[in-house]
């Protein structure tokens, strides 16, 4: 069957209206979020490809509406599950960027909470501090870290379960002016929600976040030490990958968060070993902005295998 070059309608029937899907997106300026979110995250392939196709939905709705065409707003509280320093924060707050670029919240501001910022410690304490939260939140997205930590059903004077039912009627009734993130451990998340049928179903979007590499670890690393106007030596450099590997082995481990701290504590000792040269020769700015490999190796990761949470 041959199609006609001029692409011309039918006769008796108008011309389909063209749509200029690559103005909306410019428009909209998600592409420039989406880009930050590229820098800022190390790794997360998956995670990224989700959020795009997230807002890629959100644009062809929004030109569906334009048009007429409507099958309801789509549903978007999500889940964000994966062990700390994953970047589950951070990829929040671009969420929240999006929808409103798009128009789905009136703010695009993110509040971020836990158990003990909406649960009371006595009876009529839950219901306000849940509703001055979600007050707060209201036209821009919710994130609650460690959402299990609301349902304690071995104990019977718990009044997480309350905080629970008020979430559920605004996640139903508000939706279209609050998006709720709920985060955590996936096996405590899974746990959770089958305990929850109710946030479950209110749920559109699970989205995993995997640990880093080793690798990637290290490239975090610069990154944070860009920022900082730091750099490491050649030897340094070194230092720091076994101590990723070495970390990474033991319990608590928190994914960037703990390679952050690692940096701190080399910053830490990078300053007295520079003080230590007082009335000794000159420090040069490279001095300043140097951290050497005995900065790195002064951890006790490096002499206590499975030395366990605290300083390392």
């Amino acid at each position: 069957m041959s199609v006609p070059s001029d692409a011309q309608a039918p006769e008796g029937r108008e011309a389909p209206e063209a749509l200029d899907l690559e103005g909306a997106f410019r428009a909209s300026h998600v592409g420039e979020v989406l880009e930050r979110l590229e820098r800022e995250l190390v790794g997360l392939a998956p995670v990224k490809s989700r959020i795009r196709d997230i807002a890629s939905l959100l644009l062809i709705d929004k030109l569906r509406r334009a048009v007429g065409l409507s099958s309801g707003a789509p549903a978007l509280h999500m889940s964000f599950t994966g062990n700390p320093g994953t970047g589950k924060t951070t990829v929040a707050m671009r969420m929240a960027e999006i929808l409103h670029r798009l128009g789905y919240v009136r703010k695009g501001h993110l509040v971020a909470v836990t158990r003990d910022d909406l649960v009371g410690q006595y009876i009529g304490h839950t219901a306000p501090k849940t509703r001055e939260v979600l007050k707060r939140a209201m036209g821009g997205v919710l994130f609650i870290d460690e959402a299990y930590y609301l349902y304690r059903p071995e104990n019977e004077r718990d009044y997480g379960q309350e905080a629970i039912e008020i979430l559920l009627q605004v996640m139903e009734n508000q939706r279209d002016d609050l998006v709720v993130i709920l985060a955590g451990y996936k096996d405590r998340m899974e746990t959770f929600f089958r305990s929850n049928p109710g946030l479950s179903s209110r749920i559109a979007h699970h989205i995993d976040f995997p640990d880093y590499t080793p690798g990637e670890l290290f490239a975090i690393a610069q990154l944070m030490l860009v920022q900082m106007q730091y750099r490491l030596s050649p030897e340094a450099a070194g230092a720091l990958r076994e101590y990723i590997d070495k970390r990474r082995a033991q319990p608590h481990f928190a994914n960037a968060r703990s390679i952050r701290n690692a940096l701190d504590r080399a910053r830490l000792r990078q300053a007295s070993r520079l003080f230590e040269r007082r009335g000794g020769p000159a420090i040069t700015r490279g001095d300043l902005e140097t951290l050497e490999a005995a900065d790195i190796r002064a951890s006790r990761v490096f002499l206590e295998p499975f030395g366990g949470e605290g300083p390392s």
